[in-house]
C-alpha cells in the first residue's frame, strides 16, 4: 500500500438509524451517503469530505448482525491537540453518549471510551499517533 490508499471500515448493524447520531452528532462525522435496497442492503457512509477514510454501516434485510463480540473491539482515534480532544469529549456528552470504562485500563489513562448502539467502542485518545 502507498500514500494514495484510502481506508473504509465496513461492518453490519441491525439499526442504522440508531448508529447515525453516535457517529454524526457525537463524533462529528458527515453523512456522505445513504442507500437503500442496494442488492438487498441498506447503508450509511460517514466521514469527512476529502479525507482518506470512511465508515460504512450496512444492514442486510432478513439477517441479524448482533452486537460487538467483546468489549475490546475498538476504533481508536488519536487526537494530539488537548483542547480539541476536550471539545470532542464534551460533544459526545452533549449528544447523549457518556464515556464508559475501557475493558483495557490502558485506554483510560489518556483517553475516553464510548460505546455505540451496537456495542462497538470508540476511544478518543489524547495523544499523537506514533509509528
Amino acid at each position: 500500500m502507498d500514500n494514495d490508499t484510502h481506508l473504509r471500515i465496513a461492518r453490519p448493524s441491525d439499526d442504522l438509524d440508531a448508529l447515525l447520531p453516535f457517529y454524526r452528532d457525537g463524533l462529528g462525522l458527515n453523512l456522505l451517503l445513504r442507500f437503500e435496497g442496494h442488492e438487498g442492503f441498506d447503508g450509511i457512509v460517514l466521514g469527512r469530505e476529502g479525507c482518506p477514510y470512511h465508515f460504512e454501516f450496512t444492514h442486510a434485510k432478513g439477517h441479524r448482525a448482533g452486537r460487538a463480540p467483546t468489549l475490546d473491539n475498538l476504533l481508536v482515534l488519536y487526537m494530539p491537540d488537548e483542547e480539541r480532544w476536550r471539545q470532542a469529549i464534551e460533544k459526545m456528552g452533549r449528544a447523549g453518549f457518556p464515556p464508559v470504562p475501557s475493558f483495557n485500563p490502558y485506554w483510560d489513562r489518556q483517553g475516553r471510551t464510548f460505546e455505540d448502539p451496537d456495542g462497538y467502542r470508540v476511544v478518543l485518545q489524547r495523544g499523537s499517533w506514533t509509528s
